[in-house]
């Protein structure tokens, strides 16, 4: 992969982001197929793969003070405009909250699972309105529109050139760790500076937790006076309440965008802030950051590629092991070490089980960047989990192959019983 397409991957996929990603792509669906539509429909259908449902279900709508999809789809119908993607519903006021509650109330919002589905990010709209109607779907990526028809004319159908977003053994991956750091330490810095973008955002989300009441309040309780006896003052103890506090405000739904990573505004977090507070209080240079953040999101996307948009592993297991690379870096750690980082975390985190977007999110992404960490302190004294333990291998290629098959392939029924254990409880 040449440098130019690694740079306009990281661009594609490292984007600010409003709300939990999954209610904004179901609700930038629901945009699109009324934007043909023309208006606001008397019925809408909503059809979803069963890890777009999952992770819809439990995650605070921003600027509604409401939980679900039901008011992300009646919003993306009354005020959801497709030109600000996963910001869709940015535009949101208190009124077109209050007729979002009429929409659900009438009965005019239809939600169903699709077992069918031809991918785990899957989004099918249907629309109708005076006799007429539309139709829009979203798949394998959270803003790829895929299919659009309105009124007996298909606008585009591009369903064809869907792949599978679940692992394939014979899957040809373009990156490697290697390029991945190559890339990050070598590149211009004029060239990767944009990522410093994410830094201002995610930092901003974290203060808007501070300031308010969200969520569990992780981040704020670990920064009281409690938690600091406990943690004391240290750049560890920071760490986890600058970033459990940005991930307690997006998943209790504040009004306020993160920079998001392949399609996840919470992997965004993970793999900006742990980096931002070490280099701050390790007293790090501007370039170092910025590179260092560089090597954090690349990592992330680059496991991306063959584990999947959605799947049954928790995703601060991929950001986390990008933002261990990202501190190791800082730490010192040239290319060796980075990967000792990687080796660390995945022996320890592999299997961390997603059941969906939802405040405690900020236990898991906490659990995430505390073994980051704690792998970059190790690795650093070139201490790593060897290739006699468990999923290990010498080649660190392999290690995150191995990682992203049990989580892709190995986890698809823990995955199915998860979402059945939510949708049935009592």
């Amino acid at each position: 992969m040449h440098n130019d397409e690694i740079l306009k991957l990281i661009k594609r996929e490292v984007v600010p982001a409003t709300g939990c990603t999954e209610p904004m792509c179901v609700a930038l669906c629901v945009a699109h197929a009324c934007e043909v539509l023309g208006g606001e429909p008397d019925s809408i259908q909503v059809s979803l793969s069963s890890n777009v449902l999952k992770n819809a279900m439990g995650v605070g709508i921003p600027g509604t003070g409401m939980v679900g999809l039901p008011i992300a789809v009646a919003l993306g119908a009354i005020i959801g405009k497709t030109s600000y993607n996963l910001e869709v519903l940015k535009e949101c006021t208190t009124s077109a909250v209050e007729k979002g509650k009429q929409y659900i109330a009438d009965g005019r919002i239809s939600i169903s699972l699709d077992k069918n589905a031809c991918d785990n990010l899957y989004v099918d709209v249907i629309c109708k309105m005076d006799g007429r109607m539309s139709e829009a779907i979203i798949a394998h990526e959270h803003t790829n529109l895929v299919y659009l028809y309105f009124d007996g004319k298909v606008l585009l159908d591009n369903r064809s050139s869907l792949k599978p977003s679940a692992y394939s053994d014979n899957e040809s991956n373009h990156l490697t760790l290697r390029q991945v750091y190559d890339f990050a330490m070598n590149s211009p810095l004029e060239q990767l500076e944009f990522i410093n973008k994410a830094k201002e955002l995610n930092e901003s989300a974290a203060q808007e937790a501070l300031r308010g009441n969200y969520g569990h309040e992780l981040g704020k309780t670990l920064s009281r006076p409690l938690g600091k006896g406990i943690m004391g003052e240290s750049i560890f103890s920071h760490i986890l309440s600058v970033t459990s506090s940005a991930c307690d405000a997006r998943m209790a739904g504040a009004m306020i965008p993160v920079m998001s990573n392949s399609g996840s505004g919470n992997q965004g977090i993970a793999a900006t802030l742990p980096v931002v507070v070490f280099a701050k209080e390790n007293h790090n240079t501007e370039e170092e950051l910025t590179r260092a953040l560089i090597l954090s999101h690349l990592t992330a996307i680059y496991i991306k590629q063959s584990l999947g948009r959605l799947s049954a592993l928790c995703g601060c297991v991929v950001a986390s092991t990008g933002s261990s690379c990202g501190i190791t870096y800082l730490m010192g750690g040239g290319y060796d070490q980075i990967v000792y980082s990687v080796k660390n975390m995945i022996a320890n985190l592999a299997g961390m089980v997603c059941d969906g977007a939802k405040p405690s999110c900020a236990l898991k992404v906490s659990s995430g960047v505390s073994t980051a960490v704690l792998s970059a302190m190790l690795a650093i004294q070139n201490k790593y989990v060897s290739s006699v333990e468990g999923l290990i291998e010498d080649d660190v290629d392999r290690c995150i192959r191995n990682l992203t098959l049990v989580g892709a392939k190995g986890m698809q029924e823990t995955d199915r019983m998860v979402l059945d254990i939510m949708t049935n409880k009592h």
